[in-house]
C-alpha cells in the first residue's frame, strides 16, 4: 500500500501550482476589481489566452482520451490538478476537454459535438435539474413527444452551470410517462442534445456569489432523431454518470480552496498583533489553526481515496458522496475560521475571504446536497452494499 505520490504525480503537481502562482494568482486584484464593478471577472479572450498558455506547458485536455488529443492525466492527477488550480478564485479552467458523457455520442456525434467542443470551438452545458426537480430526480417534468423524425420538448431547467454561455446543451426528458412512472425515475428518460438555435432560451440566475447559473427554457423545442444522446430511454444513468464525477471534484476544490485561506490565515496571525503581541500566540488562533490543518489532510485523503479507487475501474460512488460531503462542509469551517482569524479586514472587500466565504456555501448545494449524500451513504451501509474499511 502507497500512501505517498509518486516522481510523476509530484511533478505535474508542482508544475500546476508554478502555473497558478505565476499565472492566475497575479490576476486575482484585477478580478476583484472587475466583479466589484459588475464586470465579468476575467476580460473577453483572457481565458482563452491563459489556457494556451497551459497548452504551451503541456496541460490541455487533462482529463480528454489521448485518441482525441488530451493528455488523459487520470483520476488522481486530476484531483491534484483541481486543487492545485482551487487554491485561486481567478475562473479558469483548462482548456481541451468535454463533459465525460459527451463521449457515448456516435460517430457523427463526435464530429459535431464532441471534437468541436474539445477544440474549444463549441460550448456546452448539461441540464437535469428542474424548478420542482433538484436531488428528487424522479420528479421531473420536462417532456419529450415524438413527432415524425423529430422529438418535441417542453419544460423548464433551472441552476444549469454554464447554460448561459452554452452552444448547445445535453438535456434529460421523459420519453416514456409509464416507464418513468413504473420505475421510480430510472428509466423512460432521454438525453437530447439541442442546440440553441433550435430554440431553448437561457435566463440568467442571479445569486449570492459571483457566479451566476441559467434557467433554461424549452417551448416547443425540435430535436432530430439523431440528437439522442446514448440509449433512448436511458438517459437517467447517464445523469448519473455525469452528477457522479462531478461530486468529488467538489472535494478537491474544496480542499485547494481551505489550503490557501489557511495559509493566509497564518501568515496574517504572525504579523497581526493584539496586547503586545502576534495573535500567533493565542490560544485560540492556535485551536482554529489546528482543527483546520486536521480537516484539511482528511478531506484530501477522502478525495484522493475516490479518485484512486476510479483509476482502479472500481465503482466510487460511496467514496465520491463521503469525500463530497466531508469535503464540502470542512471548506466551509475552515473559511469561515480563516475569515474569523482576520476580524473585520475579513469582512471587507478588500480580502478575497468574503468572496469565497460565498462561493463555498454552494458546494453543500450543488451536485448533489448534504442531505442527498448523507441518504447515499447511510442507504448503501444499511442494505450492506457496502461495508466500513472495504475500500481499503
Amino acid at each position: 500500500m502507497e500512501l505517498r505520490l509518486t516522481d510523476e504525480q509530484k511533478m505535474v503537481q508542482q508544475t500546476i501550482r508554478r502555473f497558478v502562482e505565476k499565472e492566475l494568482m497575479p490576476l486575482e486584484n484585477d478580478v476583484l476589481r472587475n466583479e466589484r464593478e459588475g464586470k465579468p471577472g476575467l476580460p473577453p479572450g483572457k481565458l482563452k489566452e491563459l489556457q494556451l498558455k497551459a497548452k504551451e506547458a503541456g496541460f490541455w485536455g487533462i482529463n480528454t482520451p489521448e485518441e482525441y488529443g488530451g493528455a488523459d492525466l487520470g483520476q488522481m492527477m486530476m484531483a491534484l490538478v483541481y486543487m492545485e488550480v482551487s487554491k485561486t478564485f481567478v475562473p479558469f479552467a483548462f482548456g481541451g476537454s468535454a463533459d465525460n458523457i459527451l463521449y457515448y455520442a456516435n460517430e457523427e456525434q463526435k464530429q459535431k459535438y464532441l471534437l468541436p467542443t474539445i477544440n474549444g470551438d463549441k460550448k456546452s452545458c448539461f441540464a437535469m435539474t428542474e424548478p420542482g426537480a433538484g436531488s428528487d430526480t424522479q420528479n421531473i417534468k420536462m417532456t419529450a413527444v415524438k413527432d415524425g423524425n423529430e422529438w418535441v420538448l417542453n419544460g423548464e431547467k433551472t441552476f444549469i452551470t454554464g447554460g448561459n454561455e452554452a452552444d448547445f446543451v445535453m438535456v434529460i426528458a421523459i420519453t416514456d410517462k409509464e416507464r418513468h412512472r413504473a420505475t421510480r425515475g430510472r428509466e423512460g428518460v432521454t438525453c437530447f442534445i439541442a442546440d440553441r438555435d433550435m430554440g431553448w432560451k437561457s435566463e440568467y440566475i442571479h445569486t449570492m456569489g459571483e457566479w451566476g447559473p441559467a434557467g433554461l427554457v424549452f417551448d416547443n423545442v425540435r430535436v432530430p432523431e439523431e440528437n439522442i444522446l446514448g440509449e433512448l430511454h436511458k438517459g437517467y444513468n447517464l445523469g448519473l454518470e455525469w452528477i457522479g464525477f462531478a461530486r468529488w471534484i467538489v472535494g478537491a476544490r474544496a480542499v485547494g480552496a481551505a489550503e490557501r485561506v489557511m495559509q493566509m490565515s497564518i501568515d496574517y496571525a504572525k504579523e497581526r498583533e493584539t496586547f503586545g503581541k502576534p495573535i500567533a500566540e493565542r490560544q485560540a488562533i492556535q485551536w482554529m489553526i489546528a482543527d483546520s490543518a486536521v480537516e484539511i489532510e482528511a478531506a484530501r485523503w477522502l478525495v484522493l481515496n475516490a479518485a484512486y479507487t476510479l483509476d482502479k475501474g472500481e465503482d466510487n460512488r460511496h467514496l465520491a458522496s463521503i469525500a463530497k460531503l466531508y469535503g464540502a462542509n470542512m471548506g466551509n469551517r475552515v473559511i469561515d475560521r480563516a475569515l474569523q482569524i482576520h476580524g473585520g479586514m475579513g469582512y471587507t472587500r478588500e480580502l478575497p475571504l468574503e468572496r469565497w466565504y460565498r462561493e463555498a456555501r454552494l458546494w453543500r448545494i450543488y451536485d448533489g446536497t448534504d442531505e442527498i449524500q448523507k441518504l447515499i451513504i447511510s442507504r448503501n451501509l444499511i442494505k450492506g452494499h457496502v461495508k466500513l474499511g472495504q475500500y481499503i
